[in-house]
């Protein structure tokens, strides 16, 4: 969906293994933004499991372990119960942190987009592309920040 977030991490060959740190990295910087829409404490949990592995101060079995467990909280969030959708931005908040957490960045700021989306202006927005391109935007320089940062 941000295609030029898409065409810089090709570049950058995000996926690839030399760039874990960079892909947690910025994994967590996309659900850092959106930490304020998430509804379960649980959640909130496994996020810090990301920071202290980012950090350094978590092991691979305690990222892994979170990483489940976000997944399954994701998938079991009761979603919006508000006619404007408005709610749905806490279940997007939440995929953000279960794919942040698997290591997923470009996925985990596709959602992070979609709460911060959901959180602003509800349904009717996640309608119009154009109210995504703040987040967008936001997204590709973060990641041109950080991967310059992981380049020196």
């Amino acid at each position: 969906m941000n295609d030029a977030l898409d065409h810089l991490a090709r570049g950058l060959a995000l996926d690839a293994p030399a760039q874990e740190a960079l892909r947690f990295r910025f994994g967590l910087a996309c659900v850092q933004r959106v930490r304020h829409l998430l509804e379960d404490a649980a959640v909130i949990v496994c996020l810090d499991v990301l920071i202290r592995f980012v950090d350094g101060s978590a092991a691979p079995a305690e990222l892994d372990a979170a990483a489940a467990q976000a997944a399954q909280l994701a998938n079991q969030h009761p979603g919006s119960r508000s006619l404007d959708g408005v709610g749905h931005a806490a279940v997007s908040a939440s995929y953000a942190v279960a794919n942040a957490l698997a290591g997923r960045a470009l996925q985990a700021a596709e959602y992070a987009a979609y709460a911060s989306v959901y959180g602003e202006g509800g349904y009717g927005a996640v309608q119009q592309r154009e109210s995504f391109q703040p987040e967008f935007d936001w997204q590709l320089e973060c990641l041109r920040r950080l991967a310059a940062r992981a380049a020196v």
